[in-house]
C-alpha cells in the first residue's frame, strides 16, 4: 500500500472513531419509558412539571437521558402493549399514573423499576406490599382519591343544597375507580342520598350513560381515570346539557368545564415522581423507596359552569377555593 493511500485510510478511520464513540455513548443514555395513560393534551401540565424537576436534578432530555413517550388514550388494551414495548426496548425505568397502567407494567416486568405518579390505593389494589416497604419493583405516590370522597360530597351539597339524587360514574374496568365508586356510594347513602351508578367500560358507553340518567339525578360524581380523563371535556359538555352539576377529584377536569373539584395537586405529584426517578437512576431500588402521599390539595370552582347551570356558589366556598375559574 502506498504511503499516501495509507494516510488517507488512517485519516478516514480516525474521523470515524468520534462518531462511533458518540453513538456508543448515546446508546448508554438511561431511558425513561413514559406510559401516558391518556393523551398528550390532557397531561401537558404534568409532563412539564415532571421534566422541569428532572432538569433540576441534572437530567436533561437528549443530553444525558432519553424519554420515550407513548400514549394509550384511555384504552386498556394499549397499556399492556406499551408496557411490552418498553420491556422489549429495555428502558431503565417506567413512569406512569393511574392503577390500570401500573398493573399492566407490573405484569410485563418484574425487573424494570416502575414509578407511579398518582394512584388511588396502591396497597388495596395490590401494587405494593405496604407504603413503608413497597417490595418488588414498584413504588411512587398515592393520590388518595378515595380518602377525599367525603370532602367532595360535603362541598357539593353546599353548592347544590337541594341535592337528593346522586349519580356516580366510573370506569368499572378500572379496579381503583371501582374502589372509589364504592366509597362514594357508601358516603352518599350516609347522607341520605339516592344513588345511581351507570356502568362505563369504554368511550362509547358515555353518551348512553347520560341518556340513562335523564330525570334520575340532581348531580354527578365522576371517578377520574385514564378513560374519563381522555373524555373529560365531552363528559362536562354532556353534564351541562343534562343540567347536572359535577364534582371531580382532579382540577384539570374543572379547567375542562366541570363545576368543582377537590383533590391532590397532580403537577406537584409529578414533580415528586421525578425525585423517585432520580433516586432510581442513581442506583436506589424501588423496594427500598417508601410510597409517599400528597401534601398539597386543591379546591377548584368553575363559576362559568355554575352560571350555565343556574347555580350560585356560596361566597365562603369561593373564599376557601384555591382557584376560582371565571
Amino acid at each position: 500500500m502506498k504511503r499516501r493511500e495509507f494516510i488517507t485510510l488512517l485519516g478516514g478511520a480516525a474521523a470515524a472513531w468520534p462518531l462511533a464513540a458518540r453513538a456508543q455513548q448515546a446508546a448508554k443514555l438511561p431511558i425513561i419509558g413514559f406510559l401516558g395513560a391518556a393523551t398528550p393534551s390532557t397531561t401537558t401540565p404534568w409532563i412539564a412539571a415532571f421534566v422541569q424537576r428532572l432538569r433540576e436534578f441534572g437530567w436533561v432530555e437528549g443530553r444525558n437521558i432519553v424519554i420515550e413517550y407513548r400514549w394509550a388514550e384511555g384504552r386498556t388494551k394499549r397499556f399492556a402493549e406499551i408496557a411490552a414495548e418498553f420491556v422489549r426496548i429495555k428502558v431503565d425505568v417506567i413512569v406512569t399514573h393511574s392503577t390500570a397502567p401500573v398493573v399492566a407494567a407490573k405484569q410485563a416486568t418484574a425487573d424494570i423499576p416502575i414509578v407511579f405518579a398518582a394512584v388511588s390505593d396502591p396497597v388495596g389494589t395490590g401494587l405494593v406490599a405496604s407504603l413503608a416497604r413497597p417490595g418488588g419493583n414498584v413504588t411512587g405516590l398515592a393520590n388518595q382519591l378515595s380518602d377525599t370522597v367525603g370532602k367532595k360530597l360535603e362541598v357539593l351539597r353546599e353548592v347544590v343544597p337541594d341535592l337528593r339524587r346522586l349519580a356516580i360514574i366510573a370506569n368499572v374496568g378500572n379496579p381503583a375507580a371501582v374502589l372509589e365508586m364504592g366509597e362514594a356510594q357508601a358516603a352518599a347513602r350516609k347522607l341520605g342520598l339516592e344513588v345511581t351508578t351507570p356502568e362505563i367500560r369504554r368511550a362509547e358507553d358515555i353518551a348512553p350513560a347520560f341518556d340513562a340518567l335523564k330525570d334520575r339525578a340532581d348531580a354527578l360524581y365522576i371517578c377520574p381515570d385514564p378513560l374519563m380523563n381522555t373524555n373529560r371535556t365531552r363528559i362536562n359538555i354532556l353534564a351541562v346539557g343534562a343540567r347536572l352539576p359535577t364534582v371531580h377529584g382532579v382540577r384539570e377536569y374543572v379547567e375542562a368545564g366541570g363545576l368543582m373539584s377537590y383533590g391532590a395537586n397532580l403537577p406537584d405529584l409529578w414533580r415528586r415522581a421525578a425525585e423517585f426517578i432520580d433516586k432510581i437512576l442513581r442506583g436506589a431500588k424501588p423496594a427500598d423507596i417508601p410510597v409517599e402521599q400528597p401534601t398539597k390539595f386543591d379546591l377548584v370552582v368553575n363559576l362559568t359552569t355554575a352560571k350555565a347551570l343556574g347555580l350560585d356558589v356560596p361566597l365562603h366556598i369561593q373564599q376557601l377555593a384555591d382557584e376560582v375559574i371565571e
